[in-house]
């Protein structure tokens, strides 16, 4: 019987994940923050749960807009560079084997077998392509990314998470929901940071602490300015 193990890994190369993850995190401390920093300041519930929804609502569209455009330039950047590779291959053929010989060579592997394997890949000029991606570029041509799948989850996990500290005041105000908002937030950090740990495969205590410390520090800040500077509201 084999004692070889078999194991997936996640497909971490949309860029969705990565998305979602700073959505919801960002999403939950920017709200949290901007709620704390009005209800410092003692304006009515109104007020408040203007300045989250505004906060949500403005949010989620920067976030989408950002993560659509950052992927989308990086998606095109590395378009440009495999399509310099593609010429490259056309035009010089044995230059390009010979790098990738060089290539497996620096990785230990013995020249005369080197050669070989440079030989076989260059007998399929996709598989050329894609491993010369891999060895120079460190990229799949596959595989670039989803600048609409990266922008759609930082717009929904933002959202969320912007709404958790949101959620009190829209059936309560004053205190009370100050508060409430301040338990859910707290709640909602250490959770998104046991989820983050959980899909890292990190330390779960560690990883949500450090959630709820950035989230609490900036919640800290902004209430605190917003009793410095906000007294005058109402």
């Amino acid at each position: 019987m084999s004692n070889v193990m078999m194991h997936r890994h996640r497909d971490v190369r949309g860029g969705g994940a990565r998305a979602a993850i700073f959505g919801v995190s960002d999403g939950l401390v920017t709200n949290v923050s901007l709620v704390m920093g009005m209800a410092g300041a003692s304006p009515s519930g109104g007020i408040v749960r203007l300045a989250g929804v505004a906060g949500l609502v403005a949010g989620s569209f920067s976030m989408a807009a950002g993560e659509y455009l950052s992927m989308r330039a990086q998606r095109e950047l590395m378009e440009r560079e495999l399509e310099v590779e593609r010429r490259s291959l056309r035009r010089s053929p044995e230059g390009e084997l010979n790098e990738l010989r060089h290539a497996y060579e620096s990785q230990g592997i013995d020249p005369g077998v080197a050669r070989q394997m440079a030989i076989q890949v260059h007998q399929d000029p996709e598989l050329a392509l894609a491993t010369h991606a891999r060895e120079e570029l460190g990229i799949n041509p596959t595989n670039l990314g989803s600048p609409v799948q990266a922008a759609l989850a930082s717009f929904v996990t933002f959202a969320f998470g912007a709404f958790i500290p949101l959620l009190p005041w829209l059936y309560s105000h004053g205190d009370t929901a100050l508060v409430a908002s301040v338990v859910l937030g707290a709640v909602a950090a250490a959770t998104v940071g046991v989820v983050l740990a959980a899909f890292t495969e990190r330390p779960l205590v560690r990883s949500a602490l450090r959630q709820l410390t950035f989230t609490a520090l900036a919640a800290a800040a902004t209430y605190g300015i917003g009793r410095g500077v906000g007294t005058g509201l109402t």
